[in-house]
This record gives C-alpha cells, sequence and structure tokens, in this order.
C-alpha cells in the first residue's frame, strides 16, 4: 500500500484504483497534480460514475493516457452531478431526464 499523497476533487475522494494507476505513471500524475480541484473531481466522477468494474477498469486506463496525452477533462462529460454547491443548470437536467426515461 502507497503512503503517497494524492490530490482529489471538491467533493469525491480519490478511488484507490485511480490513485494506484496514476502513481504507475508519473507522467500522468503530474498532469492530474497540475488540474484544479474541480477538473480532478469530474474525472473521478466521470470514473466511478459508470455500472460495470469492465467500464469502470477502462475509465481509469483512459484518465491515465488522456492526461498523458494533454487533455485536463474527460469529452463528453457533463460534469459531477453530485456537486451541492450549485444548482445543476436546466440543460443538465434535461439530460439526466432523457437518461432516466431510456
Amino acid at each position: 500500500m502507497s503512503s503517497k499523497q494524492i490530490s482529489g476533487g471538491t467533493i469525491h475522494e480519490l478511488p484507490s484504483d485511480l490513485k494506484l494507476a496514476l502513481e504507475r505513471n508519473p507522467k500522468s500524475l503530474e498532469k492530474w497534480e497540475s488540474l484544479t480541484p474541480l477538473a480532478r473531481n469530474e474525472w473521478v466522477c466521470w470514473t466511478i460514475s459508470v455500472k460495470q468494474q469492465k467500464t469502470r477498469d477502462e475509465h481509469v486506463r483512459r484518465v491515465v493516457s488522456e492526461l498523458t496525452e494533454g487533455k485536463r477533462r474527460p469529452c463528453c462529460w457533463i460534469g459531477c452531478i453530485h456537486r451541492t454547491d450549485k444548482a445543476i443548470s436546466p440543460s443538465i437536467q434535461g439530460i439526466l431526464s432523457k437518461r432516466k426515461s431510456t
């Protein structure tokens, strides 16, 4: 078990599988630490909000590779819906309601 301190997000703590993946790739870890807490939060939320472990594993791999490629936010991600410090915008509410009805 590693004791290295790695920054989390604004709402979400850094999950152990993502932490381990970042620790194994110093370049992605450096990029991770250069992100704002809100951007880190979006990556964590994007990673943990999936239903299947297979998808989560793929998201963890993509966080590492996409950070290394220079991406700073997850592509096409609507943002963390778990934030309680701001209201969900009407456009995001529309997207979420469509997801629930399918």
